[in-house]
């Protein structure tokens, strides 16, 4: 894998204008696809597999040309003053209001609310609905444009008018999260790097993958049905990894360029070694993406492999334009100090000089690799097993010029948390096990109306319809009853609407909708309770447990659905997958890392840091959105259930973003031990290679992800904010307290592989061992030399 990736390294840096020229024109390509592309679909809610989609398939069925998923729209009328609507210039409003819009495009029929159950007790509110003969993504400009200007007429008329529902959907600032999260990035580039080139290449080709991906998405939107949200997510992780993918070769050059190395073999070893990590993290993350498509939601899966593709996108990014855009400009990433201390020396680079691509001891030594054969064992521990290969550790005499080394930060939090292993574990355990107390209480919906900003209509729309006809009013139960084994059909349906009527919590039922034959009936129950609560879900449940005792009383069976039916069995069925998702990703992540680390011990730690931070995040997520603790100052105006995919979208997501700490860390931890350094000091190597790397891409993608908390969507402010401080647990907490704690208490058994399992593996080389001994070539290649056949590896 090293080799391979060093002569592609080297052949991107050599051949770096039509490697820039071929990314450009893919992104012209996707670019012209995206303009010529049909607008992208709405997101669907379609569910296979649950009671209330076989029930809105029934209703399709039964009643031809009435889509149960039809557009809508509720326009709630409140009249000023405590006077009544039922009288005077509020009812003649109403009356205006029902006969404009009946006669709009694409309108099937309006309720006027004082023909029906429409007005509140109080008399005081009143209710129309609207129902569309499209559904909602085909509602056209001129019928939405005819709904807004009957309601501003009634409005005029001196009545409080707000409409909610599919058909009007209110515009909600995106906010400013793209441009929150690369100013951040620049900032912090710019602060770690010192040099503007070296902040602004990450930032370039993160640009250049995040616009190929979400291009291409937009070009195939119509086809594949990809709606805008499958976009919203991959920009949201293209941007994050992209950033992070393309910093973590760039420093690796730099390391490079000041162990000595001209600027193409630089280049070709940074690829060999970073962009091996880069490979291996990016595949944890598709797979924890694509993995989302064995929860059987349709719009996980795509908004998943969308996802995953941009992180794809990614990984290529950084492995072939990153080295070509090194390759125009090789001097101006470096910091301003080595670039003033090259010109000071001439060229920097003497013809002839041999240096290793491995350095771990202080400025001014330079240790080189040992000569151990590729890929072999090390010598047997005391239980019998083998661990990686070991080169021998040999340092040239220091450089008494060279002024003396300072340690880093991380390098002296490394040394701490070695000598206080055991408190360090203890401390952070105890504190992310503190965080993730409230999951326990978590609640899964999906946010509807109420969980909008106040200033929208809809939730104005929301309030007005609990106010006048209580809670349950904004979330109908519509049960589908199948009549055809019955007798009696007609007679039957009744009975199960006296049965739905005596149940407790049901407020009222509505007369029977009957089809053409008169042998399946629609009927809307109200709850007593709002949508989100759970005596709701209760009472969906004991309607649908009464069910077998109502058919052998009448013969016809009956289907709860309704939005307020399938969020419930939309959340059912989520967390039901949740544990074999689980199961799926962390089996096939640990066998990857098993490859990467040639360790059984790593991966495992690997997993269990994992889930201690993921379930601190859902801890989080749940104190401020559904108990609303600090609920203020993230900008959430109303708390409730934690969105039904939440869980198993942060598992995912965060699951990946894990694996990339993971690797970038330990690789660097493990590249010292197999080149000849005791385990505990390899460690504090990893540290000092990789600490601030790590804390800087943490850092980039929690601006990222936080940045997306200034948009007006709570789902995704929830999102947002869930990944955010899962990124902040897993980089901050696992990564640098929880993995050096648990590996220094391991000692080298932390790097144990049994015998069996040694002689199985392959050897992929992601520490880079053959580049350490100088393959392909112990000599400095010139950098007018072509390199080799990239196949012949």
């Amino acid at each position: 894998m090293a080799t391979f990736l060093y002569r592609l390294g080297r052949l991107a840096f050599r051949r770096r204008l039509p490697v820039a020229l071929l990314w450009a024109a893919l992104l012209a390509a996707a670019g012209l696809g995206a303009m010529s592309a049909g607008e992208p679909p709405d997101d669907s809610s379609s569910m296979p597999g649950i009671e209330a989609q076989h029930a809105f398939d029934l209703i399709d069925e039964r009643f031809p040309g009435a889509a149960a998923d039809g557009a809508d729209a509720r326009v709630v009328f409140v009249a000023p003053g405590g006077e009544k609507i039922t009288a005077g210039p509020g009812r003649a409003a109403v009356a205006a209001f029902v006969a404009d819009v009946a006669d709009a495009p694409q309108v099937a029929g309006v309720a006027d609310p004082f023909d029906g159950q429409g007005i509140s007790e109080d008399g005081t509110t009143a209710y129309a609905t609207v129902t569309y003969e499209v559904a909602e993504d085909d509602v056209s400009g001129a019928a939405r444009a005819a709904l807004e200007s009957a309601v501003d007429e009634a409005r005029d008329a001196g009545l409080t008018v707000e409409a909610g529902g599919s058909a009007l959907e209110s515009s909600v600032s995106a906010g400013v999260g793209e441009v929150v999260g690369f100013a951040v990035a620049a900032v912090v580039l710019l602060v770690t790097f010192g040099s503007l080139a070296a902040a602004g290449l990450p930032l370039i080709t993160a640009v250049v993958g995040i616009g190929v991906s979400m291009f291409s998405i937009l070009a195939l939107g119509s086809a594949l049905g990809l709606s805008s949200t499958v976009g919203e997510l991959a920009m949201m992780l293209g941007i994050a990894v992209g950033i992070d993918y393309s910093l973590f070769v760039v420093s690796r050059y730099r390391e490079e360029r000041a162990a000595g190395h001209e600027p193409r073999e630089a280049a070709g070893r940074a690829t060999g070694t970073a962009g091996s990590a880069v490979v291996f993290a990016g595949l944890t993350v598709v797979i924890a993406l694509a993995g989302l498509s064995v929860v059987g939601v349709p719009m996980l899966t795509k908004m998943g492999l969308g996802a995953a593709g941009a992180v794809l996108v990614g990984v290529l990014v950084a492995l072939t334009l990153v080295p070509a855009l090194l390759g125009c400009w090789p001097d101006a990433v470096l910091a301003r100090r080595d670039r003033r201390d090259r010109r000071g020396r001439g060229s920097g680079w003497r013809k002839g000089r041999t240096a290793t691509s491995y350095d771990t001891g202080p400025a001014g030594t330079s240790p080189a690799a040992g000569t151990s054969p590729a890929g072999g064992t090390g010598p047997a521990d005391g239980a019998g097993h083998t661990g990686p290969a070991r080169l021998p550790s040999r340092t040239s005499p220091p450089d008494r010029t060279a002024p003396p080394s300072r340690d880093t930060l991380g390098v002296r939090w490394a040394r701490f948390v070695l000598r206080r292993p055991v408190p360090v574990l203890l401390a952070t355990v105890a504190g992310l096990g503190i965080l993730a107390v409230p999951a326990a209480d978590l609640r899964l919906g999906m946010p509807g109306d109420e969980a909008k900003p106040t200033s929208t209509t809809e939730r104005r729309a929301y309030d007005a319809l609990a106010a006048g006809f209580g809670p349950g009013f904004n979330g109908p139960l519509t049960v589908v009853v199948d009549a055809r084994g019955a007798a009696a059909p007609r007679a039957a349906v009744g009975e199960v609407a006296a049965a739905l009527g005596a149940t407790d919590g049901v407020v009222s039922v509505s007369p029977p909708r009957f089809d053409e034959a008169g042998e399946t009936a629609v009927l809307s129950a109200t709850p007593a309770t709002a949508p989100t609560s759970e005596r709701t879900k209760d009472l969906v449940h004991d309607i649908r447990d009464r069910r077998p005792a109502t058919e052998a009383a009448t013969g016809a069976t009956y289907e709860v659905t309704g939005t307020t039916a399938l969020n419930i069995d939309i959340g059912q069925k989520l967390q039901d997958a949740l544990i074999p998702y689980l199961a799926t990703i962390i089996g096939l992540a640990f066998l990857l890392l098993l490859l990467v680390f040639r360790s059984v011990l790593v991966p495992l730690k690997a997993a269990l840091g994992f889930l201690l931070s993921v379930l601190a995040a859902l801890g989080a997520v749940v104190t401020v959105f559904q108990q609303g603790h600090l609920a203020g100052l993230f900008g959430v105006e109303q708390t409730g259930p934690v969105m039904s995919m939440m869980p198993i979208f942060l598992v995912g997501i965060v699951f990946g973003l894990a694996m990339d700490y993971q690797v970038f860390l330990v690789s660097r931890m493990r590249e010292a031990y197999v080149h000849g350094e005791d385990a505990r000091a390899a460690v504090v190597s990893g540290f000092r290679r990789s600490a601030r790397v790590v804390a800087v891409a943490a850092v980039i993608m929690m601006a990222v992800f936080a940045g997306f908390m200034t948009g007006g969507e709570q789902v995704i402010r929830m999102i947002g904010f869930g990944l955010a401080v899962a990124v902040l647990f897993d980089a901050v907490v696992v990564r640098m307290a929880f993995v050096p704690a648990v590996l220094a208490l391991l000692g080298k058994r932390a790097w144990w592989l049994p015998r069996p399992l040694d002689r199985l593996l392959p050897r992929v080389d992601v520490e880079g061992e053959a580049l350490g001994r100088g393959r392909p070539g112990p000599r400095p290649v010139p950098d007018d030399e072509p390199d080799q056949d990239l196949t012949r590896v």
